[in-house]
């Protein structure tokens, strides 16, 4: 087709893909390309911020490598992640709420036993965590796997330090029979999202705060049952009300109960779902 204009090159467009064999692929591109036009319309986009948008997203692609991922950061920082997650984890009432997975999880994490230090040298007061894993219906989830991970009382996740040896603060374990675990670690302390690289210019430029409460994030899986990701945040922390990434969930909030001997425990128990 040709003399292409404003007003006919979203229908062109959208008859390129009409041959996509894959209809749910069909459905994703014809919806995005007809809302990219629209947005492109609606705000009057310019060349100039058009070039300004392809480099955005150009950077932040070159922010992503094996530790980082940029892309999930400002899939966070606009909403996007928490969306996803609330559209796909309607569970019944009683299941453990999903929350946004981060940035930094790690695949392969070292493998602890109960009762382990996961922080293994990670700066921060010392904190017992304990619970157990259960299926909707009351049943222990024996042998559950657990992986935890959360940054240090100076806000950073072990692959935020460069030339360091090993994991920090970060793990996995398996339930025991009766579907409890147990484990050492630091308190969680609030921190901010890292903002050297452009889900930070964009937080500045429009007046946004980085900062996320304090939080132990968690894995969970077992055959039979679906993934849980979430996180368990620390209640009384300033940003419950303002997470930089609108992951917080009033049932996901606990105590850090403070120990006689200095430390601080725990205690919050999870209740998985069926696999569909």
């Amino acid at each position: 087709m040709r003399n292409l204009n404003q007003d006919n090159i979203t229908q062109a467009v959208i008859a390129r893909f009409a041959d996509t064999p894959d209809p749910r692929l069909k459905e994703i591109v014809t919806s995005l390309v007809q809302h990219l036009h629209a947005f492109a319309r609606e705000v009057k986009l310019t060349e100039g911020e058009w070039f300004q948008g392809i480099d955005y997203l150009t950077r932040t692609g070159q922010m992503c490598d094996a530790k980082r991922q940029e892309f999930i950061l400002l899939s966070d920082v606009l909403g996007l992640s928490m969306l996803t997650v609330a559209m796909n984890n309607d569970k019944p009432q009683g299941c453990t709420e999903a929350t946004v997975f981060g940035p930094f999880y790690v695949e392969g994490a070292p493998h602890y036993e109960l009762g382990d230090d996961v922080a293994n040298g990670a700066s921060g007061e010392p904190c017992v965590v304990r619970g157990t894993v259960r299926g909707i219906g009351g049943e222990p989830v024996a042998g559950a796997t657990i992986n935890v991970w959360q940054a240090d009382d100076e806000g950073r996740y072990d692959v935020q330090r460069p030339g360091l040896q090993g994991s920090q603060g970060r793990g996995e374990l398996t339930a025991a029979p009766d579907g409890s675990f147990h484990f050492r670690t630091i308190v969680a302390e609030a921190y901010p999202i890292p903002t050297d690289g452009p889900v930070g210019e964009l937080l500045q430029a429009t007046r946004r705060h980085p900062w996320r409460p304090a939080h132990l994030h968690f894995k969970i899986d077992a055959p039979g049952y679906e993934t849980l990701i979430t996180h368990v945040f620390r209640d009384g922390d300033q940003y419950l009300d303002s997470d930089a990434v609108f992951g917080v969930r009033q049932s996901l909030v606990a105590d850090w109960t403070p120990l006689p001997d200095g430390s601080h425990a725990l205690v919050y128990d999870f209740v998985l779902n069926p696999a569909r």
